[in-house]
This record gives C-alpha cells, sequence and structure tokens, in this order.
C-alpha cells in the first residue's frame, strides 16, 4: 500500500469539514421542535444533540458501506475526485444555511460525489440501481412515510389526552419530547456521521492506503463522530428558526408525534443501508404534525421554498463537483485554485451570515412567516381531525384571521378554542 499522500490529507481534512457543516447543518432536525416548544432552553438541547450524535456515529456502518462500496465504482476513483465532490457539498451547505433552508447534507453529499465521478470518469462510474434504490427513492419516500406517520400519531395523541388534566398532560408531552429529541440525535449520527465515514474510507481505498472492500477504520468512525458532534453543537439557528416557527406552529403534543415518527424512519433506513435525509424524514414529520392538529395551519410558502431546495440540491452539488473536478484535472495547482476557491468563498458567506446575527439568544424571536390562508390540504384534513380539547383541558389554536371582516360583522379573534 502507498503512503498516506499530501492529496489524501487534503481530503481528509475537507470531508471532516464537510461533516462539521453537516452537523450544524442539520441540528434543526433533532433540535427544533423542542427548542421552539420551549421543552429545553437552546443550549441544552445542542449539548444534548452534540453528545448523542457522537454515539450514534458507533451504532452502524451500513450507510458508510453504501458509499465507499455502492454508489460509484471505486477502482476508478481519484482522491481529487473525492476532494471536488465535498467542495460541491460544502458550498450547497453554506449556502442553503445562509438562507435558513433546510436542505438535505446527504444529497449535497451525493450530488457531489456523483458529478465528480461523470467529470472524471463518466456516465459509467455511477451505479445507476444504488442511485435509484437507495437515494433517490428513499428521498421520496421518507417525508410522505414521516409526514403521514406524525399526523397520525398527532391525532392519537390529543384523543388519548382528552380526558387528561392540561398541565400535566402538557408537561409529560414535553419530557417524552426530549426524549424523542434525544432519539432523533442519536438516529442523526447514524445514519448522516457514516456518510462522511464512507467518504473518507472511499479516498483512502482510492488512495492505496485501504484495500478495496475495507470497512472504516476505528479512526475514521471517531474523527467524523467528533466533527459532527462539534458541528451539531454550534447549531445552526438560521435553520432552526424555519423548522421551528416557519413551517408551522406546534404544540408539545405535535412535537412529540414529529420527533418520534423521525426518529423511527431513520433508524429504520440507517440499519437497511439507505442514504436516508434526515432533513427530509424530519420536515416531511412536523408538517404532518402540523396538519395532525385541528386549525392547525402549515406555511406552504415556506414549504413550497424548501421543496425547490431539495430539488436543486443533487444538480446543484454535482455540477459546482464536476466544475471542481475539472479545475482539479490541471494538476497540483489546478487543486491548489480550487482549495483556495473553497476557502474564500466559504469565509464570504460566513461574512454575509453577520449582518443578521441568528444565535441562541433569539432563535425564538425572530419575525414570525406572514399569516396565510389555510390550503386545500390543510382544510380537507383539519375539517375531518376530531378536536383535541375535552372536559378538563382547554387548548387554543392560533389561526389566520381573514384579509378582511365584511362591513357591520365583527371579525373573528385570531385565537380560536377547538
Amino acid at each position: 500500500m502507498e503512503s498516506f499522500s499530501l492529496i489524501l490529507a487534503i481530503v481528509v481534512v475537507t470531508a471532516l469539514a464537510f461533516d462539521f457543516t453537516n452537523g450544524f447543518h442539520d441540528t434543526a432536525n433533532a433540535m427544533a421542535t423542542t427548542i421552539s416548544t420551549g421543552a429545553l432552553k437552546p443550549k441544552v438541547a445542542v449539548a444534548m444533540s452534540a453528545v448523542l450524535n457522537l454515539v450514534g456515529a458507533f451504532l452502524s456502518v451500513e450507510v458508510a458501506n453504501t458509499i465507499s462500496k455502492g454508489l460509484v465504482d471505486e477502482t476508478g476513483i481519484r482522491p481529487e475526485v473525492i476532494f471536488a465532490a465535498l467542495v460541491g457539498a460544502i458550498l450547497w451547505n453554506l449556502l442553503t444555511w445562509l438562507v435558513g433552508l433546510p436542505s438535505s447534507s446527504s444529497h449535497a453529499l451525493m450530488g457531489g460525489l456523483i458529478g465528480a465521478a461523470v467529470a472524471s470518469a463518466g456516465v459509467g462510474s455511477v451505479h445507476g440501481d444504488v442511485l435509484v434504490t437507495k437515494v433517490l427513492l428513499p428521498a421520496v419516500a421518507a417525508p410522505i412515510v414521516a409526514g403521514v406517520a406524525s399526523m397520525l400519531a398527532s391525532r392519537l395523541t390529543y384523543s388519548l389526552g382528552r380526558r387528561a388534566d392540561g398541565r400535566a398532560a402538557e408537561k409529560g408531552y414535553r419530557a417524552g419530547q426530549i426524549a424523542s429529541a434525544g432519539l432523533v440525535s442519536l438516529a442523526h449520527g447514524t445514519n448522516d456521521a457514516q456518510k462522511t465515514m464512507g467518504i473518507i474510507t472511499l479516498a483512502l481505498i482510492a488512495g492505496g492506503s485501504l484495500a478495496p472492500g475495507s470497512n472504516p477504520p476505528v479512526w475514521v468512525i471517531l474523527s467524523a463522530g467528533m466533527a459532527i458532534a462539534l458541528g451539531t453543537y454550534l447549531g445552526g439557528w438560521r435553520i432552526i428558526r424555519t423548522m421551528g416557527k416557519g413551517l408551522t406552529d406546534l404544540q408539545p403534543q405535535q412535537g412529540f408525534a414529529a420527533q418520534t415518527s423521525a426518529a423511527t424512519v431513520i433508524l429504520a433506513s440507517s440499519h437497511l443501508g439507505f442514504s436516508l435525509s434526515t432533513t427530509h424524514s424530519v420536515s416531511g414529520a412536523v408538517m404532518g404534525a402540523g396538519l395532525g392538529r385541528k386549525g392547525g395551519v402549515v406555511h406552504w410558502s415556506t414549504a413550497t421554498r424548501m421543496f425547490v431546495a431539495w430539488g436543486l440540491t443533487l444538480p446543484a452539488a454535482a455540477l459546482v463537483a464536476a466544475l471542481a473536478e475539472w479545475v482539479c484535472g490541471f494538476g497540483d495547482w489546478g487543486t491548489a485554485l480550487v482549495a483556495v476557491f473553497l476557502v474564500a468563498a466559504s469565509f464570504a458567506i460566513w461574512r454575509i451570515s453577520r449582518r443578521e446575527v441568528v444565535d441562541h439568544t433569539n432563535v425564538n424571536t425572530g419575525d414570525e412567516p406572514a399569516p396565510e390562508p389555510a390550503g386545500v390540504v390543510t382544510t380537507a384534513i383539519a375539517a375531518v381531525t376530531p378536536p383535541p380539547a375535552g372536559p378538563g383541558q382547554e387548548l387554543t389554536a392560533t389561526v389566520a384571521a381573514p384579509a378582511a371582516a365584511p362591513s357591520g360583522t365583527k371579525a373573528p379573534s385570531a385565537a380560536t378554542p377547538v
């Protein structure tokens, strides 16, 4: 086997940098609802999530093997190709973080790897069957399955809690929400940290430091887990604000249902080796929970922006990675140029973000989305949802008031008992 070369070291460092961005980009998946409902203080929530992400990294290597052995032909991949893939993934993560959109870090990495591999070795270097069955199909199914499960779970929790004491029930659901948030964090470490493990393992194989077909070494598992944990602790506060307040207004019952449903989907997919997007799963679960409460309104304008970002993630990261691979093809100076561009672009995005700082002190106090009328889906589901409140429990839900009331009539209150 060859020695650990300079380019290989650069690739490993860049992969860990991606893992770091994955951590703060996806903190919202585990803790946005917990923070928005007040179940945990922001800094406590991200610290808890960071520890559980690190623990989760050691639970499985199936997703890592999907990336290192299944998605692309490892025999035709050079370390420079993986470096270019990481450039595309990191830049997409930073851009979507800047605008507060919860896009998929997983798909950014997949897109970058596909674009760089195609630019280097042609379309044949990508295993299309693995791409479809373990990346694209789960991407479509995950938010739907998690959303439906979360909607049904929300209805069930309200139905079971009709006769419960209001304050006692809310306290219990907050405790359950903390536990389910921990489960999501554990699932995120199990699924997402493995993607970096897989990409580093692929680089080590490409550079001759590991034999083809090898599993991730222990030091790779440990470093990937620590990088994602550190990123998680710093907190992607912009995306937490969007997930916690921008999609829908959640009560503790809904937060518990959303996180439990998402964690179940993520953990099941991890053990099956599906490179699932935790962002897709959690976002779908949050929207499902919003639809599961009578009077709940999903902000479809925010959801539409998020869907567009999801659709652009794979091709955008692939395009940037393909261009980076083309420049790297000119030799060492080309690779150095791409590295300088990555650092400069990352710094520029960070500088722009400082114009409006979002952190743990104001994550729940930003501007709320403008009220919007309930859409067809929301109205139809709300119409058949039984009232959650029962004897001994009074719950209120915020609903969008009409733009204007007819002359001579009294406008309804914004907070209407349901």
